[in-house]
This record gives structure tokens, sequence and C-alpha cells, in this order.
């Protein structure tokens, strides 16, 4: 292959080293979805209080693991440990007496409890680990056929690093943003992780079924790396196109969608950036060495 894919492979590989290291040394901000608690959206239509004085108004209720934090133009998000009905309606209460002109609305109110947070936890990384597992089998029953030419293991094996360095990155690119800007990640979190990983296998199942073309057209004879270069090249305004209209998409429902889907978005933005990425310069680069080094 071209020394670009070597290069912006090795690239790749420290990006996703750096990843894996904020994550351990930073650990992600885990929300109430997985450690228990409580979360309340709320926005002041006649103009937001300051923080400082909700969180002083709040003092009498003596709610645990109090946090307060802006949310848009005119919102508040407030977080606790687990609060029961009654409590709920106190909090609601006391802000509305104590700022009578700020016109509150409740926008979003959740509370989950440690047992299913815990739950919830370790189901999500074996739903992870269940499909990283399954796009191996299912690409190697795919790609069958081609077991003389290449191992549909070796494809197999090269799709889930790809998908393993796509989920990387952006956990931990939200392992720095909790450090340092206070970001949780909630259930919508693993949604979005499911999601990179259907649509990063899709790319990369793409270029692969283009490769299995092109053997199959009898182009063994050339260098299997040229083969696997001319196929991406034809699939590449495939993947560009799909890829630029999804973000568009992704883009507007960041800018637009509001502190709940914000980053559900985000997340999905970097994760399909890194999908049709991915496709080419990890698994299409890990699948030429795999392929020459059985066959050297």
């Amino acid at each position: 292959m071209k020394p670009i894919y070597k290069i912006v492979f090795i690239f790749s590989v420290i990006i996703t080293i750096v990843a894996i290291i904020a994550t351990f040394s930073y650990g992600l901000k885990l929300g109430v979805d997985f450690k228990g608690g409580s979360v309340m959206e709320l926005d002041f239509k006649g103009g937001r209080p300051e923080v400082e004085d909700i969180q002083k108004s709040l003092e009498p209720l003596a709610l645990k693991e109090l946090n307060l934090s802006l949310a848009g133009s005119n919102g508040v998000m407030i977080r606790s440990s687990e609060l029961t009905e009654d409590v709920h309606q106190q909090l609601l209460d006391k802000i509305k007496l104590d700022f009578p002109k700020a016109d509150l609305q409740e926008m979003r109110f959740d509370s989950v409890g440690p047992i299913i947070g815990q739950e919830l936890k370790s189901k999500s990384i074996i739903a992870i680990i269940i499909v990283l597992i399954s796009v191996i089998i299912y690409i190697a029953l795919v790609f069958r056929k081609l077991s003389r030419t290449l191992s549909p293991w070796a494809m197999g094996v090269s799709a889930v690093a790809a998908l393993v360095h796509d989920i990387f990155i952006p956990v931990g690119v939200f392992a720095i943003l909790g450090h340092f800007y206070n970001i949780e990640i909630s259930a919508v979190f693993v949604a979005a992780a499911l999601t990179i990983l259907g649509y990063s296998v899709s790319d990369t199942v793409v270029v692969f079924d283009r490769v299995r073309e092109n053997i199959i057209r009898g182009k063994t004879k050339e260098d299997f790396g040229t083969t696997v270069h001319h196929s991406i090249m034809q699939t590449l305004s495939r993947s560009l196109n799909s890829t630029f209209t999804t973000l568009l998409s992704l883009i507007a429902i960041y800018i637009f969608g509001g502190e709940t889907v914000k980053y559900f978005a985000l997340a999905l933005i970097i994760g399909v950036f890194l999908g049709a990425y991915s496709s080419i310069f990890i698994a299409s680069p890990l699948l030429v060495w795999w392929t020459n080094r059985k066959h050297a």
C-alpha cells in the first residue's frame, strides 16, 4: 500500500493510546443512570437566577451530593442523590417561592436507584462485548468463500480493531470533558456507542465487499495492497457523501437539540467521522498486513 496508509495508521495508534491513557487517568464521569441519583433540568423563562442563589435557596432541604450547573441560555441542571417524589416537589416549590418572577418550568426529572445504575453499567459493557464478538463471526461467515485468498477471521479482527479505535477515542474525549468541564455520561452514551459500532462496521464491510469483488474479477495477480487501495478509491465517494450528510444532521442536533441530547450528538459526530476514517486507515492496512504476513 501507499506510505500514507502506514503514516496515518501510526498516527491513529498514537491518538488511540492517548485516549486510553486519558480514560484510565481521569476516568469517566458517570451520570445518575450509572451511579444512581436524581437529575432535574429547569428552565427559567423570566430570567435565570444566579446558580449560587439557587444553591443557597436549597440549603434548608439538606440535599445530599447536590450539584448545580448551567444548561443553555436559561436553564439549570440540578443533580443530587436519589430524591423521593415528596422531596422533588418540595424542591420545586422552594425555588418557585424564592424566585417568583423567574417563571420556573421543569423540563426533565430522572431518578435512578444505585442498584439499577450498577445493573445498567454491567449490561452496557456486556452489550458492547457481544457486539464486537458478533461482528467478528458475521464478517467471517459473510466472506468465508474467500478463504483461499484471504482469512475471513483476519477481516473480522481488522474490522473489530477499527471498532475499538472508534470507541476508545470518543470515550477518551468524554473522559477529558468530564475531568475539565464536568460533563457526565448517561445511558444515551451507550446508545451512541452501539450506534457508532453499527455505522463503523457498515463502512468497513463496504470496503471489504469491494475487495472481494475485485478479487473475484481476477485482480489477484496484482499486489494485494494495490487491490485494497483500488477498492478504497472505488468506495471513497460513497463513504464521504454518506458521512458528510449524516454529520450535517448530527451537527444540527448538537446545536439546536437542547442539553438533553447535546452530548449524545457529540459522541455520534466523533464516532461517525471515525467510522469512515477507520475503515480506510485502520481496518484496510491491518488486513493487508495480515494477508501479506500470511503469504510471506
